[in-house]
């Protein structure tokens, strides 16, 4: 006898009732879950049948040499300053003693250390002098390691040819970090110490670090004139605020438990700022010193558009007339400048941690003690002091031989290595710049620039309210009107599509290096050491490779941006994959996931507010970079605000640029910002 079995029937659901098990979400429940991509797709759908139907239309593109109201308002607001200069009571008694005062704080320095005056054809101190000086001051602050690299790479400035235009960039390099410090260090404990001032400055702060180097110019040579005033000034906004959030962080995360020990002793505000902050925040500070040295070296540089002196105005007379071996040795001038700050302040950070092993080796005998070490700072101001009065009474020690000559050599032999290599790679390097353009920069540039205005403004909304929400959309709707309001909008969007495709390779470089760094201690070891030198490197020397390998076009401006954007970019990358949690790691890798699955599945999605951030900041340098491009053929707005400087009837076209610059720059640097946010919440 057999018997059949048969599967349980299903019971029957009433038409329009979900079967048990089944998950069949309203379309609303599943719309609000997915809102952001729904939004995002259908703008792009919606720009791209737009952009077929009306491309060329209304897309608000002037001439090259075509001035709109704004720009000739602009212009006569120039007209205006220059004649309230001698009128105003504000530019009489507030702004003319700034600027002579730092006009002539410059020049007093400069005829004291680098050029002759009206009375004397030779500097006060000559430049074995001011080789003794530098290197005295670095073995006290930084020890003799530092000390010897000062040494060597001062010489070479004058090796070089370059000796005045060293030792101005140093001029005006120092003395606004001197101002900075005036200025940022109280301002630094004032924020540590009062949530309510930092809540009222950190915005502000924001601001500045958000803005394009580029921006800064315009307005400023309007308000001070050009010179070195406008340069130093422009080179404090630029570098006033990583010299204040770390010193506000170093005064902050001083241990609470240490400040509590000395308020129970009845230490006052004062003697717990003097005698507790400020030194167990000391090496920190000096950090916070060494940042903005890096930043006021890079912007005094760029400064040379606005006549700023030093090593930036051979640069720019290099790149302007594409003498590729004269660029490279004035930029190999300002890279060892970069880093032999960046060391001497580095050394000058862990000057405590060394005094302290040095003071322990020397109770041993292996080392000289803190008085043999007083007695060699004494016997070292005492050489410093005779070379000093040598250099001053003596023309040979005065002026800085002209020979050994390494510049010119190095010159013309690095403009012959050019030459052989563009044309032994021409294939490559223009098949490179045809690819690319072709690829991205044309079919993105068409996209945005070729859009009429209004579906632009449109599709930024959008994409802004999808990514970023509504906060960044009310950003982007204040910056698009701001962009709209300087009739540029046209060369805003070219420069746009020159970000993104900048950006773009920066984060597909930074994803793949960072990620092998992230998960790797031996690659980090070798590649971070190598982004570290390259951050060290200002933007101006990005442009001489790029513009040697493939001449003054747009994607020389791109080349140098992903130079300049894939080191934070990296970092920020590794640091986010080495911060995820060991524990997920070891979990993923117990139940047989494979390399790939780990990064895709688990390291990625668990460090996307990181690698948004790496964007963002990968974006920003993009900017900052793909403007000064302008200087290589780079176009876009970057090409305008270059023009507004070398052209009497276009600086209101050039400042408006520059108000533009900002306006995207604060745009992008919201959306990515809210992003992250976002996806840090998630």
């Amino acid at each position: 006898m057999s018997t059949s079995t048969t599967a349980p029937e299903r019971p029957a659901t009433a038409a329009g009732e979900p079967t048990a098990g089944v998950d069949q979400a309203p379309p609303l429940s599943i719309f609000r879950r997915h809102w952001r991509r729904t939004v995002l797709v259908a703008v792009v759908v919606l720009w791209l049948i737009l952009w077929a139907v009306l491309k060329g239309t209304q897309t608000l593109e002037i001439g090259g040499a075509d001035k709109t109201d704004i720009h000739l308002w602009l212009n006569s607001v120039r007209d205006a300053f220059d004649s309230a200069r001698d009128t105003s009571a504000f530019f009489q008694y507030v702004v003319q003693p700034i600027t002579n005062g730092v006009n002539g704080l410059v020049t007093g320095l400069q005829s004291l250390f680098s050029q002759g005056s009206a009375t004397r054809p030779v500097p006060e101190v000559g430049w074995l002098g001011v080789v003794a000086l530098l290197a005295w001051l670095t073995f006290t602050f930084a020890g003799l390691r530092s000390t010897i690299l000062v040494t060597v790479c001062v010489l070479l400035f004058g090796f070089f040819g370059y000796w005045q235009q060293s030792i101005d960039t140093l001029i005006v390099t120092f003395v606004a970090v001197i101002l900075c410090a005036i200025v940022g260090l109280p301002l630094g404990i004032w924020m540590a110490r009062s949530p309510r001032v930092s809540a009222i400055f950190t915005p502000v702060l924001d601001l500045m670090q958000t803005l394009p180097s580029f921006a800064y110019l315009a307005p400023l040579a309007l308000v001070f004139g050009i010179g070195p005033a406008a340069a130093i000034v422009t080179t404090i906004i630029y570098s006033l605020p990583p010299l204040v959030r770390i010193t506000e962080h170093g005064i902050r995360n001083v241990s609470p438990t240490t400040l509590e020990a000395v308020t129970s002793m009845g230490g006052t505000a004062w003697q717990t700022l003097v005698k507790v902050q400020l030194p167990m925040a000391r090496r920190t500070i000096v950090v916070g010193i060494n940042q903005c040295t890096m930043a006021a070296l890079s912007m005094a540089t760029i400064a040379a558009l606005i006549n700023g002196p030093g090593l930036g105005q051979p640069v720019l007379q290099s790149l302007q007339s594409l003498d590729v071996g004269g660029a490279f040795v004035s930029g190999l001038a300002i890279v060892l400048m970069a880093v032999m700050l960046d060391r001497t302040t580095t050394a000058a950070s862990e000057r405590s941690a060394v005094a302290a092993r040095f003071q322990k080796r020397s109770r041993s005998g292996l080392m000289p003690g803190p008085r043999k070490r007083r007695t060699l700072v004494t016997a070292g101001a005492v050489v410093a002091a005779i070379a000093v009065y040598l250099s001053h009474n003596y023309l040979a020690l005065a002026k800085f031989p002209s020979s050994p000559d390494l510049g010119t050599p190095l010159a013309n032999a690095i403009s012959a290595a050019t030459q052989w290599i563009v044309s032994t790679f021409a294939g490559f390097t223009g098949w490179l710049k045809d690819t690319v353009t072709a690829l991205l920069v044309d079919p993105l540039q068409s996209l945005l620039a070729q859009s009429p205005w209004w579906v632009m403004v449109i599709v930024l909304l959008g994409v802004a309210l999808a990514l970023g929400g509504l906060r960044a959309a009310a950003v982007t709707l204040v910056c698009e009107a701001v962009i709209l309001g300087t009739g540029l909008w046209n060369e805003s969007m070219k420069t746009l599509a020159t970000t993104l495709v900048a950006t773009l390779l920066v984060i597909i470089a930074a994803m793949a290096l960072g990620v092998w760094m992230g998960r790797s201690k031996v690659v980090d070891s070798v590649i971070r050491p190598v982004l570290d030198a390259l951050q060290t490197i200002p933007s101006f020397v990005y442009l001489v490779p790029a513009l040697a390998l493939f001449g003054p076009t747009r994607f020389t401006a791109i080349i140098a941006a992903f130079c300049y954007g894939v080191p934070i970019a990296t970092k920020l990358v590794a640091d986010g994959i080495r911060g995820v949690s060991p524990v997920t790691v070891e979990a993923s890798e117990s139940m047989g996931t494979t390399s790939w699955q780990m990064i895709s599945k688990v390291q990625l999605p668990m460090s996307r507010s990181a690698v948004v951030l790496a964007a963002n900041q990968g974006l920003l340098y993009v900017l900052s970079m793909v403007v000064v491009g302008g200087l290589v053929g780079g176009g876009g707005l970057g090409y305008l605000v270059v023009a507004g400087f070398s052209q009497s009837q276009l600086f209101g076209k050039g400042l408006a640029a520059g108000i533009s610059i900002t306006a995207l720059g604060v745009m992008l640097d919201r959306i990515t910002k809210y992003t992250a946010a976002r996806l840090g919440r998630v």
